[in-house]
Protein backbone atom coordinates (compact mmCIF):
# COMPACT_ATOMS: atom_id res chain seq x y z
CA UNK A 1 0.00 0.00 0.00
CA UNK A 2 0.96 3.44 -0.94
CA UNK A 3 -0.01 7.08 -0.03
CA UNK A 4 0.83 9.40 -3.20
CA UNK A 5 0.58 13.38 -3.08
CA UNK A 6 1.68 15.64 -5.94
CA UNK A 7 2.83 19.02 -5.48
CA UNK A 8 4.39 21.87 -7.90
CA UNK A 9 1.32 22.64 -9.69
CA UNK A 10 0.26 26.44 -10.70
CA UNK A 11 0.12 28.71 -13.29
CA UNK A 12 2.33 29.49 -15.90
CA UNK A 13 2.97 31.25 -18.96
CA UNK A 14 3.60 29.56 -22.39
CA UNK A 15 6.97 28.79 -23.16
CA UNK A 16 7.88 28.31 -19.23
CA UNK A 17 8.71 25.35 -16.94
CA UNK A 18 7.32 23.31 -13.86
CA UNK A 19 8.54 20.76 -12.05
CA UNK A 20 6.21 18.47 -10.39
CA UNK A 21 6.73 16.14 -7.81
CA UNK A 22 4.91 12.76 -6.20
CA UNK A 23 6.09 12.04 -2.46
CA UNK A 24 4.84 8.89 -1.78
CA UNK A 25 4.16 7.26 1.83
CA UNK A 26 5.93 3.34 2.61
CA UNK A 27 8.42 1.72 2.65
CA UNK A 28 8.04 -0.21 -0.76
CA UNK A 29 8.23 2.93 -3.43
CA UNK A 30 11.26 1.33 -5.24
CA UNK A 31 8.98 -1.97 -5.73
CA UNK A 32 6.38 0.32 -8.22
CA UNK A 33 6.79 1.46 -11.28
CA UNK A 34 5.26 5.12 -11.67
CA UNK A 35 3.38 7.55 -14.21
CA UNK A 36 1.79 11.05 -14.16
CA UNK A 37 -1.35 11.06 -16.53
CA UNK A 38 -3.41 14.33 -16.72
CA UNK A 39 -7.03 15.41 -16.86
CA UNK A 40 -8.25 18.74 -18.88
CA UNK A 41 -11.63 19.98 -18.07
CA UNK A 42 -14.12 18.18 -20.13
CA UNK A 43 -11.91 15.48 -21.96
CA UNK A 44 -11.07 11.69 -20.46
CA UNK A 45 -7.86 10.95 -18.35
CA UNK A 46 -4.81 11.14 -20.70
CA UNK A 47 -1.36 9.48 -20.29
CA UNK A 48 1.50 11.51 -19.84
CA UNK A 49 4.86 9.51 -18.86
CA UNK A 50 5.88 6.05 -16.88
CA UNK A 51 9.10 5.24 -15.58
CA UNK A 52 10.37 1.76 -14.05
CA UNK A 53 10.93 0.96 -10.94
CA UNK A 54 14.83 1.26 -11.12
CA UNK A 55 14.46 4.21 -13.96
CA UNK A 56 16.19 1.93 -16.45
CA UNK A 57 12.85 2.21 -18.66
CA UNK A 58 10.91 5.37 -19.51
CA UNK A 59 7.85 5.96 -22.07
CA UNK A 60 6.78 9.27 -23.12
CA UNK A 61 3.11 10.29 -24.78
CA UNK A 62 4.05 11.47 -28.27
CA UNK A 63 3.01 15.48 -27.39
CA UNK A 64 4.66 15.34 -24.57
CA UNK A 65 7.98 13.56 -25.61
CA UNK A 66 10.75 15.90 -25.94
CA UNK A 67 9.68 18.22 -23.25
CA UNK A 68 8.76 16.62 -20.36
CA UNK A 69 10.83 14.52 -18.29
CA UNK A 70 9.87 12.03 -15.69
CA UNK A 71 12.80 11.01 -13.03
CA UNK A 72 12.93 9.37 -9.27
CA UNK A 73 14.61 9.42 -6.33
CA UNK A 74 13.96 5.96 -4.41
CA UNK A 75 15.81 7.10 -1.36
CA UNK A 76 13.77 10.29 -1.22
CA UNK A 77 10.22 8.06 -1.96
CA UNK A 78 10.04 10.62 -4.79
CA UNK A 79 9.02 10.75 -8.58
CA UNK A 80 9.12 14.04 -10.76
CA UNK A 81 7.90 15.49 -13.57
CA UNK A 82 10.07 18.18 -14.93
CA UNK A 83 8.02 20.23 -18.11
CA UNK A 84 9.29 22.54 -20.19
CA UNK A 85 8.67 24.55 -23.28
CA UNK A 86 4.57 24.55 -21.72
CA UNK A 87 1.91 24.88 -24.05
CA UNK A 88 -1.86 26.14 -22.96
CA UNK A 89 -3.14 22.66 -24.40
CA UNK A 90 -0.79 21.54 -21.17
CA UNK A 91 -3.55 22.79 -19.07
CA UNK A 92 -4.75 20.37 -16.78
CA UNK A 93 -4.97 18.74 -13.34
CA UNK A 94 -1.70 16.11 -13.21
CA UNK A 95 -1.96 12.88 -11.25
CA UNK A 96 0.82 10.38 -10.11
CA UNK A 97 0.10 6.97 -10.11
CA UNK A 98 1.75 3.71 -9.06
CA UNK A 99 1.70 0.21 -10.36
CA UNK A 100 3.11 -3.21 -10.75
CA UNK A 101 4.24 -2.53 -14.32
CA UNK A 102 5.50 0.69 -16.53
CA UNK A 103 2.65 0.83 -18.84
CA UNK A 104 0.23 3.78 -20.13
CA UNK A 105 -3.20 1.94 -18.98
CA UNK A 106 -4.02 3.65 -17.25
CA UNK A 107 -5.92 0.61 -15.17
CA UNK A 108 -3.02 -1.15 -14.56
CA UNK A 109 -2.45 1.13 -11.27
CA UNK A 110 -3.10 0.56 -7.99
CA UNK A 111 -2.77 4.23 -6.18
CA UNK A 112 -3.12 7.51 -7.31
CA UNK A 113 -3.08 10.45 -5.76
CA UNK A 114 -5.63 13.49 -5.42
CA UNK A 115 -3.84 15.59 -8.65
CA UNK A 116 -2.12 19.23 -8.86
CA UNK A 117 -3.53 21.84 -11.28
CA UNK A 118 -1.11 22.81 -13.91
CA UNK A 119 -2.70 26.28 -16.03
CA UNK A 120 -1.20 27.40 -18.74
CA UNK A 121 -2.05 31.00 -20.02
CA UNK A 122 -1.36 31.80 -23.86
Amino acid sequence: QVQLVESGGGLVQAGGSLRLSCAASGRSFSSYAMSWFRQALGKEREFVATISTSADYTYYADSMKGRFTISRENAKNTVYLQMNSLKPEDTAIYYCAAGRIATAQARAYDYWGQGTQVTVSS
